[in-house]
């Protein structure tokens, strides 16, 4: 494999900017497919859509892969879902690729989706290309987005091309870099036609062209000088600029097309070969796990730090590979995996750095969204799927006893949850395996057993989410199953510092039990970057240092569920100042019972407020409903940020708490006749105001005592 001509892409976006469109136009012009289908209306539905639910419902609900040939180029393509609930899908997805395709509705433009995919191309410094889709669209207006994505997304947006229409006349664009037009035609677009630049846009395409080439010498001495001095730039020097600056993430190039009407993917795909980066043009870093863990000891850099070492990109060198996807299928797991350096083959043992163990890797295949073909071995820079091994979604695997760690995946905590158990006992057992399945392949979903009512609890990040996986449940597993309400995953917090001084004695025969901590629990400021903070300040020994890892562990305890409702306790500082112990009667466990009792009363004491989880609303209506959609978001708690109305389409930006948009779907369905659309995603937790935090703390408590009484 030449690795100068791999590219690992993925194609991230909005809801409905599409995507999956996208990715089937890629997928038939490269020859991977010989008929195109669509995401809805009948057929059977995008290839990269593989399950009946993402057929039915039109969305993507996982993350497929491909692998296509673009002329001399090996494209790995990674098509992710849109909705906000499946995010650890796009998150894992861009954490093994080099580049990225930000797909844009011509509309739309910029939305909230479109934001939360910019944060995780940011996170992990992935490169890309953005795409205005759907030009074909009333409304479109290329420009427009060009202008959102420099401001929303604060990144310098450079359009390549423009586009020759718009709406019902959209043609096809022209290439500023070779200055031509290109039009599309034949019944899928496959015939591409290069001519002159049209009289009527000559001023317009020198215009945008000589923005271009400004942007472009910010970033290149010699490009800035031919300009100063009105030389002619050739082609080529152009596409070297856009390509090292786009690496460099300074620049965003701006394309644009209509993949539903065949145009313009062709020249995306040369642009993703021509501008984003190759495995070789990355930088990959692993952490040293000996060298880390021999440097903590020696004391030379702390727990949280870590030593880190650049990957090669050699088949030669020990292999580091990263296992980011995991599916549950009947035969086994499907695991997909990112190889970083080195060589995988097959039937050769690996090992997990996370369990220490060796695992054989006995099948190898490519996968081709649903279909897979055999392998024999994998190289640096490929992505491809391991079956039948046994492993968790981020972990690393090494060869010839390399000991390095891949940074793991982020994941988001859980907004919301509810309750489910099988409609009869017999659907137990389906319903246990179903739920652990779930839980191995998406990190974003949480399943607990409540300990008092002993009912399973599902969390995830959202209704549509565990809506998903509900039906899911009933159809693979055919397993019915009755669903709680669904309630809102709140948290606490302190906000008044408190002093604790707290002694632990029990005398019962033989010895007894004998701790004692003196600290100070203080609030953090809401929103802070940690949740919780411990100090130890003990000196001279007031508690023997081996008793002081069971305090704490005692703290962390006391913060699990808090004095209102049993909610996790966040936002949280405990300082360990002082204490005493016994030379016969303190142990680990007294001082660990002492540090949760301590921490617990001090609960009590230092005023604790709730939060709640509050949701990024973006509701696209028609626009003589916005006075009444914008009226019902404030009846919500909300807090309208922002009303814009484009071509008699009407977007509104809310933050409205999670607990009020349960039936938000219907609501807004019934107050614009169906015309409304919206998308909602987790923004951030906030204080639950007096009145309402009494009401919650009421009704839970009323709950709580029917669940004892029915016991």
């Amino acid at each position: 494999m030449n690795l100068k001509k791999v590219r690992n892409i993925g194609i991230s976006a909005h809801i409905d900017s599409g995507k999956t469109t996208l990715t089937e136009r890629i997928l038939y012009y490269s020859g991977r497919i010989h008929k195109i289908e669509e995401v809805r209306g009948g057929g059977d539905g995008a290839t990269m859509d593989h399950m009946d639910l993402e057929k039915e419902r039109g969305i993507t609900i996982t993350s497929a892969a491909t692998q296509v040939q673009w002329k001399d180029h090996i494209v790995n393509v990674i098509d992710t879902p849109g909705h906000v609930d499946f995010t650890v899908e796009v998150e894992r997805s861009l954490r093994v690729l080099d580049g990225a395709v930000l797909v844009l509705c011509s509309v739309g433009g910029v939305q909230s989706q479109s934001l939360t995919v910019d944060r995780q191309m940011k996170r992990y410094k992935v490169p890309r290309i953005a795409f205005v889709n759907k030009m074909d669209r009333v409304g479109a207006d290329f420009y427009s987005v060009v202008n959102q994505v420099t401001d929303k997304l604060k990144v310098t947006a450079v359009p390549i091309q423009i586009p020759i229409g718009g709406g019902v006349d959209f043609e096809g664009m022209i290439d500023l870099v070779d200055m031509e037009a290109i039009t599309f035609s034949g019944d899928q677009g496959d015939e591409i036609h290069i001519s002159e630049v049209p009289e009527e846009y000559k001023e317009k395409a020198n215009q945008y062209r000589h923005e271009m080439l400004e942007s472009l010498s910010m970033f290149d001495d010699e490009l800035m000088e031919a300009l100063l001095e009105e030389k002619e730039v050739s082609p080529d020097k152009i596409r070297k600029v856009i390509r090292t600056a786009t690496l460099s993430q300074d620049i965003t190039p701006v394309m644009c097309g209509s993949a539903f009407k065949n145009k313009g993917v062709q020249e995306l795909l040369d642009a993703v070969t021509e501008y984003l980066p190759c495995p070789t043009d990355v930088e990959n870093t692993a952490v040293d796990v000996d060298a880390t863990e021999k440097a903590i000891a020696a004391g030379e850099i702390q727990e949280n730090e870590a030593k880190r070492i650049v990957l090669t990109d050699s088949a030669d060198d020990p292999l580091v590979c990263m296992a980011f996807k995991t599916v549950m299928e009947q035969f086994g797991q499907l695991t997909y995996v990112r190889i970083y350096q080195g060589k995988v083959v097959k039937g050769e043992s690996y090992t997990n750095v996370r369990t220490g163990q060796k695992v054989r890797f006995g099948r190898l295949v490519r996968m081709h969204s649903n279909d897979r073909e055999d392998i024999d071995s994998a190289e640096a820079g490929d992505i491809f799927a391991v079956v039948g091994i046994d492993c968790a979604s981020g972990d690393t695997f090494c060869g010839d006893d390399a000991n390095l760690s891949l940074e793991n995946i982020y994941v988001p905590e859980p907004v919301i949850r509810l309750s489910i158990e099988p409609t009869d006992r017999t659907g137990a057992d389906r319903l246990g395996k179903a739920l652990e399945r779930f839980r191995r392949e998406d990190p974003t979903f949480h399943v607990s057993t409540d300990a008092e009512t002993n009912e399973t609890i599902i969390a995830g990040m959202g209704q549509l989410h565990l809506e998903v996986y509900i039906e899911r449940i009933k159809r693979e597993y055919r397993c019915e199953v009755t669903i709680g309400e669904p309630k809102v995953a709140y948290k606490e917090m302190p906000t008044k510092d408190y002093e604790f001084n707290y002694k632990h004695k029990k005398q019962t025969g033989g010895s007894g039990q004998y701790a004692h901590v003196v600290g100070k629990l203080k609030a953090l400021p809401e929103g802070s970057e940690e949740e919780h903070v411990f100090n130890n300040n003990i000196s001279q020994g007031r508690i023997p240092a081996q008793y002081i890892p069971a305090a704490i562990a005692g703290f962390k305890r006391a913060l699990v569920k808090g004095p209102l409702i049993e909610a996790e306790v966040v936002y949280v500082e405990v300082d360990l100042d002082d204490g005493s112990y016994h030379d016969v009667d303190s142990s680990e466990k007294a001082f660990e019972t002492c540090g949760w009792q301590a921490v617990r009363d001090a609960l009590t004491k230092a005023s604790v407020a709730l939060l709640e989880p509050i949701m990024l609303l973006e509701v696209e209506i028609p626009d003589e409903y916005q006075g009444s959609v914008t009226g019902h978001v404030s009846s919500k708690r909300g807090v309208v940020n922002s009303a814009t109305t484009r071509e008699g389409t009407c977007y509104i930006v809310a933050e409205v708490p999670l607990a009020n948009m349960f039936d938000y779907a219907n609501e807004l369905r019934s107050m614009t006749q169906g015309k409304g659309g919206f998308s909602m995603e987790f923004a951030r937790y906030s204080q639950v105001p007096r009145n309402i935090q009494t009401e919650i703390v009421e009704r839970r408590r009323k709950e709580k005592e029917e669940r004892l009484a029915k016991k």
